[in-house]
């Protein structure tokens, strides 16, 4: 019964530490809001600014498994490639180093036990006041909880009485065996948690307590580094290719950096002693064992960091492409992601949404591209019905993709919304359906623009040369919008860029009018009035997409 109950405070404590740090993420997230955004954009530039971005998100974060798994899902994407994912999970693995710091300089060596219910009622106070830094108040909560976890993990231990922990002392002072079962034992535990920082702050705790040695700790602190490589497999269950390698990478850096560590853990020992102040048995445990996982992953990323593009070319050749088989049909529509992910993480998904929504606008684009070139060519074609049955084919096809891409972004916006988000994050989410619905509708009207050059060609009605003439450069006005919006996209739009876009909507409107006077003047002056008025028809289609544009630059005027 005594084991039992202390079991019970130290998973107690351990629980309150983590869901401090959650409330600490959170408030970090929260606050950053568009910053951190921003700041994650940089992975895309090269593998040393990758690695500088992963240490800094994820020490921002208190998660590389959160990390890992969107880098998973980015490359899945195609929003980072498969040599620039390899810089962020390195980076990754350095950052989480900050959460064995927190844990032992400010958890153990400094006694701020009574400071931690206070920043509880401060962060409290601070996001129940309505005042532009009350997201601030969740950092506060999570100190405060952290600390409070960490307390009482503290004082559980003195309690422990080594006759009840006989298995433990024994396997500690087993040679080299016990840091290949601190090894084995560290990889478990991270695996039944999928968290190391949970792993190695139960692991200080232990060390501190006298319940394991020094080498046996950092060879469960390994253990956690191979162990939180779970949920990036996870996350590559029925992903593409490029996704499943970039779990593999994430796997292999730590499993390979472990093996390298346990082949050379005298000398990585020694290092640690020299680089810490103080005797790992004289109290400086903490200290020891933080700034061992440091080195260690430190070292691990000056050894892979020359080999990348070796290192990528090797995960190509473990997981080849799959020849996709060729099935009838079109391509479904289908956005992975893990839901778990983005309850971890929600600010940081909103980019991936941006990615896949200029997809979409590349979609409309090419769609409206090829309406624009069948205006001018369609009419000169040898077999005119089968050359117009492709177009209609064509866009049906894209325009239910285009259906598709609109369900499941809106659910996974949805779903973003779900853990609380700061206001700033509400408004970019509701900002970004808006512009779904408008690409959605775009599409929609290409199509039925394309629908109405089938009835002009099956019913012919041929549309004469000088309204083909007059009909280019409106459709190229329309063409320079979209080129506009799609450059645009995931940016907050000035009030020049405003401006401009309202004198493009003013030209598009004004050639319409034209247009549509030329038409009415024809069919006075006896022209066939059923291929004048398809003529308006398609004028206006035309013209709604223009619409459409202006209404998403708008948007993204108001969006922030």
């Amino acid at each position: 019964m005594i084991v039992i109950g202390i079991l019970l405070r130290i998973i107690g404590g351990l629980c309150l530490f983590l869901y401090g740090m959650k409330v600490m993420s959170d408030g970090i997230q929260h606050a950053a809001g568009d910053r951190l955004q921003r700041f994650l954009n940089l992975m895309t530039k090269n593998r040393f600014v990758g690695i500088l971005t992963g240490m800094a998100v994820t020490a921002l974060v208190q998660s590389s498994s959160a990390v890992s798994v969107m880098v998973v899902t980015f490359v899945n994407t195609g929003l980072l490639s498969l040599t620039q994912a390899i810089g962020v999970i390195m980076g990754a693995n350095i950052g989480t180093t900050t959460t064995a710091w927190i844990v032992s300089l400010v958890g153990f060596e400094i006694d701020i036990s009574a400071l931690a219910l206070p920043a509880v009622g401060l962060g409290f106070f601070m996001q129940v006041l309505k005042w532009k830094h009350q997201d601030l108040g969740g950092v506060f909560m999570g100190f405060g909880f952290i600390f409070l976890g960490l307390r009482f993990l503290t004082d559980a231990m003195p309690t422990l009485d080594p006759a009840h922990l006989e298995f433990i002392l024994r396997f500690s002072n087993m040679g080299f065996m016990s840091i290949l079962i601190g090894l084995g034992v560290g990889t478990v535990v991270t695996l039944l948690m999928h968290s190391s920082a949970a792993t190695i702050t139960l692991v200080i705790t232990m060390a501190i307590g006298g319940m394991v040695s020094f080498e046996t700790a950092a060879a469960m602190i390994l253990g956690a580094n191979i162990g939180t490589t779970i949920d990036a497999i996870m996350a590559a269950f029925g992903a593409r290719t490029a996704a499943k390698r970039t779990a593999l990478v994430h796997v292999l850096f730590n499993v390979v950096g472990s093996i390298v560590a346990i082949i050379f853990f005298r000398p990585l020992i020694m290092l640690v002693d020299f680089l810490t102040p103080g005797s790992a048995e004289a109290g400086g445990i903490a200290a020891h064992l933080a700034m061992f996982h440091t080195v260690f992953n430190i070292m691990g990323t000056l050894l892979f960091l020359p080999f990348v593009s070796q290192f990528a070319a090797l995960v190509s050749f473990l997981i080849k492409d799959k020849e996709e088989a060729v099935q009838a049909g079109r391509k479904t529509y289908r956005l992975e992601y893990v839901s778990g992910t983005l309850q971890n993480t929600p600010e940081l998904n909103i980019i991936r949404a941006e990615k896949e929504i200029r997809d979409m606008a590349g979609l409309a684009a090419s769609m409206f591209a090829g309406i624009s070139k069948a205006l001018q060519t369609l009419q000169q074609e040898k077999d005119r019905e089968q050359a117009v049955d492709a177009l209609v084919a064509e866009m049906r096809d894209k325009e239910e993709f285009a259906d598709e891409m609109r369900v499941e972004l809106t659910r996974f916006l949805i779903e973003c919304r779900r853990p609380q988000l700061s206001g700033q994050s509400e408004r970019k989410i509701y900002q970004l359906l808006r512009i779904i619905s408008d690409l959605e509708d775009m599409t929609d009207d290409c199509c039925s623009a394309s629908l109405l050059l089938e009835r002009s060609i099956k019913k012919e009605l041929y549309f004469k040369d000088k309204e083909m003439e007059a009909l280019a450069p409106y459709t190229r006005l329309v063409e320079d919008f979209l080129a506009f919006v799609r450059e645009q996209l995931g940016r907050t739009i000035t009030a020049e860029q405003e401006s401009y876009a309202a004198e493009l909507e003013n030209s598009i409107d004004k050639s319409r009018d034209k247009l549509r006077k030329l038409g009415r003047k024809r069919i006075e002056a006896g022209a066939d009035v059923r291929a004048e008025l398809l003529f308006i028809d398609v004028v206006r289609r035309i013209e709604k997409v223009g619409d459409y544009c202006y209404n998403i630059a708008g948007a993204l005027r108001r969006g922030r």
